[in-house]
């Protein structure tokens, strides 16, 4: 036989040969037929970072983001993808992917380039970096990658030389970078919940972060040097904000973006082989819906252009809602129940009395309850009947549009009555403006007649009027709208400046909601 018996031997025949060997044959056979595998296997692990991955994290449970991400970061190891931004939740694999295997995956392929990653503190920056240090100088590793050897006299945990003349820094926020170059600058979470704190009362502190971005790390990238963001969302004004308003405004960057949200339109979690969706909803719940619409679903709200504002609305912090004498529910109906579609939702709006302190009742409308979710039609249909029953509304008000329609023909024929709503009701200058629409009822809001409870769900329906226009979604904004401008129109709700109307379309309750 020759000295390599896989090139005299056919692969496809080997099955056929293999006992026609001797038994030395056989082994030496096996034996470079084990080589060859090992050798594709390294290959792949160099090649594609999810096999690298797989070999060095024994553990590791994988999920179809991790793949998006893994696709991505090869195209930037390529040179293909110069911009990379990823937005996702928190306990993802955010970290371990950017700022531990990222990095050693990468020096792997180019042990002469340099790499700075950050983090939003040093010390964190500083652990990451001991920790591609430690996974680089193990066996494992070198089996994968050979030609990647630290240098004996530089192997400190935030700052270390290659064999190759290639470097890695690691450096917190705000650390200074003078003297280092990078092939490849990776931003990791750069803000923090401190961070976000302060920015409640001073939002110019994300300010801060881009300053020292774009007159530090920003400057040190070499010639055809690539950066990759990898963080959660906080704000209109965090680093990717910002990142993304400059090359809009500027032009000359041109920035891939990867968003990835806790849950999906479709419902599902993101990665359900690890977040089931109850832990995912209950997290939901305790949180605040900014935060969780931020920091989980990356859609970080503000309400500096918005047309209500937050601060308009009263907390009713009590455990049971106020006697109501009035009760309006309103729906906006969607087309079909597929992943891309609107949500139908539902508001519940109850008018109750606070006297002056003459003991004059003023008019007050309160928030009583929200449903939104995507439903076929014999879904929504129920849905619709139940929480007519469970409220039993003097309106109820559907936009005929989309299932609307139809649902208002079969609603009657159960006998239930049903006001239409077609938004060329309502408005003047330009019938079908929602914006117009919402701020025919604006001043309800502004006035301070408008309550809502200290809920989650009521949480959802403030953050998601506060957010439009510019919000992804305005179901409960439609619904609100019809709601309160069907109370204006009956002029149950007024305003000292409003005209006196001489029909009021509102049968008064003799008894309150209970």
């Amino acid at each position: 036989m020759t000295t390599s018996l896989i090139e005299s031997i056919s692969l496809k025949d080997i099955p056929t040969v293999l006992p026609l060997l001797s038994v030395p044959e056989q082994q030496k056979l096996l034996a470079e037929l084990d080589h060859l595998e090992k050798l594709k296997k390294q290959r792949l692990a160099q090649t594609k970072f999810l096999h690298f991955v797989d070999q060095m994290w024994s553990t590791f449970i994988g999920g179809k983001h991790h793949a998006i991400m893994a696709e991505a970061f090869e195209r930037v190891a390529r040179g293909e993808c110069k911009r990379l931004i990823i937005n996702m939740p928190p306990r993802h694999t955010k970290s371990e992917f950017a700022s531990y295997l990222l990095p050693a995956w990468f020096l792997g392929q180019y042990p002469h380039k340099k790499v700075i990653q950050t983090s939003h503190t040093a010390e964190l920056s500083v652990g990451f970096g001991r920790k591609v240090r430690n996974l680089v100088d193990q066996e494992a590793y070198h089996a994968i990658f050979p030609n990647l050897v630290l240098s004996a006299d530089s192997k400190a945990a935030g700052r270390w030389n290659t064999s190759k003349g290639g470097d890695y820094f690691a450096i917190g926020v705000g650390g200074a970078v003078t003297g280092k170059g990078a092939d490849l600058l990776i931003i990791d979470d750069p803000h923090s919940e401190q961070e976000a704190a302060i920015a409640e009362t001073n939002p110019g502190i994300y300010d801060k972060t881009y300053e020292w971005y774009t007159s530090g790390p920003r400057q040190r990238l070499q010639p055809g040097g690539a950066i990759v963001v990898v963080m959660t969302r906080w704000s209109l004004r965090d680093l990717t904000a910002q990142v993304l308003k400059a090359a809009a405004q500027r032009g000359g960057e041109d920035w891939e973006v990867i968003e990835f949200p806790a849950i999906m339109p479709s419902g599902t979690p993101l990665w359900p082989q690890f977040w089931e969706k109850k832990e995912l909803q209950a997290l939901k719940e305790e949180l605040p819906n900014s935060k969780w619409m931020a920091q989980y679903q990356q859609q970080p709200t503000s309400d500096t252009s918005a047309i209500i504002k937050r601060e308009w609305w009263n907390e009713w912090d009590e455990e049971e809602p106020p006697t109501c004498n009035f009760i309006v529910q309103s729906w906006d109906t969607a087309f079909e129940a597929h992943n891309r579609a609107d949500f139908s939702a539902c508001t519940t709006w109850g008018v109750f009395f606070i006297p002056d302190a003459n003991g004059v009742d003023h008019a007050n409308i309160i928030l009583l309850n929200a449903y939104k979710d995507r439903l076929e039609f014999p879904t929504l249909k129920r849905v619709v009947v139940e929480q007519y029953d469970t409220y039993a509304p003097d309106s109820l008000i559907v936009e005929k549009k989309a299932s609307g329609a139809p649902l208002i023909y079969e609603l009657r024929a159960m006998g239930i009555p049903v006001q239409e709503y077609t938004p060329v009701r309502g408005t003047t200058n330009n019938p079908n403006n929602k914006m117009a629409r919402l701020n025919s009822v604006s001043d309800l809001f502004a006035s301070g007649m408008v309550w809502a409870p200290s809920t989650g769900w009521a949480e959802e329906v403030i953050d998601e009027i506060a957010s439009f226009p510019s919000g992804e979604h305005d179901d409960y904004v439609d619904s609100a709208i019809m709601a309160l401008m069907r109370f204006r129109q009956g002029g149950f709700l007024r305003l000292p400046s409003d005209e006196p109307e001489d029909e009021n379309y509102f049968r008064r309750r003799n008894s309150g909601y209970y």
